[in-house]
Formats: structure tokens, C-alpha cells, sequence
């Protein structure tokens, strides 16, 4: 709660009015397409009685939000503009009973919110990443394929088996012959994110199961971005896989103790898209089989760590995102001081 959590991509809010339901732990918020054209977010709480104002997880409001139990109604800015009766009660004033807002920001078409009283900018939570991704063009890119996953795992789990590719020889044979799985570096773990590249073999152009690709690269990239893929956890629930042709996020939605929801989406230049021989089966297939390999490793390893036999054991030098990342968790609870 203390974090900028993403909530999803731009695109999803089109016009106005347009909004998204989305669950943070045992909170849901409204994000909405205001009259101005700018994202705002509310609890999804009625000021009146508590009630959920938007039962659907997406939907168009019409221009306001309205309570479905006594039509209490408030505008795409969070003002409260109808409460049938209040007029009778002393001293009420419709202004003093806004939504409750919670925070937003942007990130080259990726949405976050903050449900702190007095969040960081998000530029503190991202740091170099903004410069480093640009040539991507991000916000640009359209997504063409999703695929929910309801994974019978710890959403730590899943970003420990992101963060390293030992497994892969074992797990990924088919990402194993177009990337060696000790090819490129990991970046030095930040408090905001933990990532690193991955070098394609000779020959490979993209991540798919015979490593070619009929769209061209996005348009930003140099030669040196073409023969790699960057995967970077933005903390604490963004997966964000920057390929030569397209881009790859998912979405991890805790939704218990042992269960993730993964929401996987795959986006492409819309000049990729407008060509007639467009098809993003190739990097959907490879990477639903790819995603599929890992959930079914991450609800083993769930079910080990159960044990009253587990204990942590030690991590080699390939695994110094995995240490990372344990470090900004027992900083997030309390047990291990600040960074300097």
C-alpha cells in the first residue's frame, strides 16, 4: 500500500467515462477516463453506506458514477452532484463528501496507483528506467492478446523465478536454444526494480518457437536493442519484457497466501498491426507454453516451501536479484535497516 502499484496500460481507458475495477489486496478501485482526459481512481466505496459503486471489473459509466443502492452520484472528478433527500439534513454540503481519491501517475502508457496518504513520485520507484526504455516507445504500443492465469502460488515465488534463468536447461528448452540462459547481466537490484538482458543466439530475431518474426523491430531501437531482451520486475507487481518486435507485461494480482493472479498481455507497434500478414500467434504460443513451464514450477515450489522440512537454502552467484529482492521485503517489513 505504501508502493505505486501498476494497474494496467493507458489503452484500456479510451474515452471518457470509460473505467476498470481493480482489486489490491482487500481494497478495489475505481480508475475512470475523466471529462478532461485524464486517469483519475477512487476507493469503490459510496460515501453514503459504503456500497461498491461498480460491480463489473470494466464498463462504461456515462458520464457519472451512481451508487446502486440510493443513488448517490458523483462525477467523473469524484464530486458527490446527487444524494436524493440530504437536502433535509442539517448541515450537510455535497462538497464535503467527495470519493475518496487515490493517487495516479504514468509511465509511457503503463498506469499505476498509490493508496498512500502522501506517496513518493514515481519517479523515485522507477529511477533509470524511464531513459533507459524510451527507445522502446512503450506508450505507443497496443496490445493485441491477453491471457489471465490463476497460479496456486506466492506472487514472491514468481518473481524469484523471473529474476533468474537457472532454471531454464531444465524448465525451457525451447527459450534455451534462442538465448543462452548465462548470456548478458543482471543490473545492480534497486529499490523500485530488480532486471537485466538476455543476449539472442546468432540468427534469432525474436522470442518465438522458431526465433523469426515476419513484423519488423519497433521503430526506436538501434542494433544493439535488436539483439536482446531486457525482463525487469517493476516491484511490486509488474513483469515487463522488452523484445525486439514487441513488448510483454504481466500483472501479478495477489489473491491469497498461496494464490496469484497473472494477468500476461502481448503489444505491438500498431504499424506491426495495420499490415495484413499482422499475427501474434508465434510470440503468444511461445510464451504461453513459457509462462505455463513456470507457474507449474512455482506451485511445486509453493507446495515444498510448506513443509515443516523447508528451510531457505543458500543462493549461488547467479541468483543475486533472489537475495536482492529478499532484502527489499524485510525493508518492506521492518527486520533489516534502510539502505544508506
Amino acid at each position: 500500500m505504501r508502493n505505486w502499484v501498476c494497474a494496467g496500460r493507458s489503452g484500456e481507458l479510451p474515452g471518457r467515462g470509460d473505467f476498470v475495477v481493480r482489486e489490491v489486496g482487500e481494497e478495489s478501485i475505481i480508475l475512470v477516463r475523466d471529462d478532461a482526459g485524464a486517469i483519475r481512481a477512487f476507493f469503490n466505496v459510496c460515501r453514503h453506506r459504503g456500497t461498491r459503486l461498480c460491480a463489473e471489473p470494466v464498463g462504461k459509466t456515462g458520464g457519472t458514477i451512481r451508487c446502486p443502492y440510493h443513488a448517490w452520484t458523483y462525477d467523473l472528478a469524484g464530486r458527490l452532484i446527487g444524494a436524493p433527500h440530504m437536502d433535509e439534513a442539517p448541515g450537510f454540503r455535497p462538497e464535503d463528501w467527495p470519493l475518496a481519491g487515490v493517487s495516479t501517475a504514468e509511465w509511457d502508457g503503463h498506469v499505476f496507483i498509490n493508496l498512500g496518504d502522501d506517496p513518493k513520485p514515481i519517479a523515485d520507484q522507477l529511477g533509470a528506467l524511464p531513459d533507459r526504455f524510451r527507445p522502446w516507445g512503450m506508450a505507443e504500443l497496443v496490445e493485441a492478446r491477453r491471457i489471465s492465469y490463476d497460479v496456486a502460488a506466492n506472487w514472491k515465488l514468481i518473481i524469484q523465478n523471473y529474476s533468474e534463468c537457472l532454471h531454464c536447461p531444465v524448465i525451457h528448452p525451447a527459450l534455451t536454444r534462442l538465448s543462452h540462459y548465462l548470456s548478458g547481466e543482471n543490473e545492480p537490484a534497486a529499490p523500485g526494480y530488480l532486471g537485466g538482458a538476455m543476449t539472442l543466439r546468432e540468427g534469432v530475431a525474436s522470442m518465438t518457437p522458431e526465433g523469426t518474426t515476419r513484423r519488423p523491430t519497433l521503430p526506436g531501437l538501434g542494433p544493439a536493442e535488436c539483439r536482446s531482451v531486457q525482463y525487469y520486475a517493476i516491484l511490486p507487481n509488474l513483469l515487463l519484457s522488452l523484445h525486439p518486435d514487441f513488448m510483454m507485461t504481466h500483472l501479478l494480482w495477489p489473491r491469497a497466501e498461496d494464490r496469484t493472479e497473472v494477468v500476461c498481455s502481448w503489444h505491438f507497434h500498431p504499424g506491426a498491426m495495420a499490415r495484413a500478414d499482422f499475427d501474434p500467434s508465434d510470440a503468444v504460443a511461445f510464451w504461453d507454453e513459457t509462462n505455463r513451464q513456470d507457474w507449474r514450477v512455482c506451485e511445486l515450489s509453493q507446495q515444498g516451501i510448506a513443509s515443516r522440512a523447508y528451510r531457505p537454502g543458500p543462493y549461488s552467484g547467479r541468483e543475486d536479484l533472489l537475495r536482492a529482492f529478499d532484502a527489499l521485503i524485510l525493508r518492506e517489513l521492518g527486520d533489516l535497516p534502510p539502505q544508506s
